[in-house]
C-alpha cells in the first residue's frame, strides 16, 4: 500500500510539472519609455512596447487598462504563438497637460498569477 501511494504521488508530480511547463510566458523587450521634452501642440504621442510569448502554449491578452482617461492603450488581439511576437501601444494625449507625467499602462494576461506593468513618461512643454 506504501508502494502504491507513492507511485501516485510521483504520478501527480510528473505530471503537474509537465503542466507547468504549458505555460505560456510574456518577455518585453522594454517595460518603460521616456518620450523626454514634447511640446503641448503636437496632440498626442505614441509608442509601441513589442513582447514575445516566451511559454510553451498561446498567450492572451485579456485586458489592458491605462491609469488615467489621458493614456489610450491598444494591443495584440489574437493569441499569440509560442516563440512569436505581439504589441501593446500607448497613446498619451499632450492637448492641455503641460508638465511632467509618469503614467502606467497594466497588461493581464492567461499567465498565472502576473500582471504586467508598463511605463510612460515625459515633459509637456505648455503652448
Amino acid at each position: 500500500m506504501k508502494k502504491l501511494s507513492l507511485l501516485f504521488l510521483f504520478t501527480l508530480f510528473i505530471s503537474g510539472a509537465a503542466f507547468a511547463q504549458q505555460k505560456p510566458s510574456m518577455d518585453f523587450a522594454r517595460t518603460e519609455h521616456n518620450f523626454g521634452t514634447i511640446k503641448e501642440e503636437m496632440g498626442a504621442v505614441t509608442t509601441q512596447f513589442e513582447f514575445t510569448n516566451t511559454g510553451k502554449s498561446p498567450l492572451i491578452i485579456q485586458r489592458v487598462s491605462a491609469s488615467c482617461g489621458c493614456t489610450t492603450p491598444s494591443y495584440t488581439r489574437e493569441p499569440v504563438l509560442p516563440g512569436k511576437k505581439g504589441v501593446i501601444s500607448a497613446k498619451y494625449s499632450t492637448v492641455a497637460r503641460p508638465g511632467t507625467f509618469n503614467k502606467t499602462i497594466t497588461v493581464y494576461t492567461n499567465v498565472p498569477d502576473t500582471v504586467y506593468v508598463l511605463t510612460i513618461k515625459g515633459n509637456v512643454v505648455p503652448k
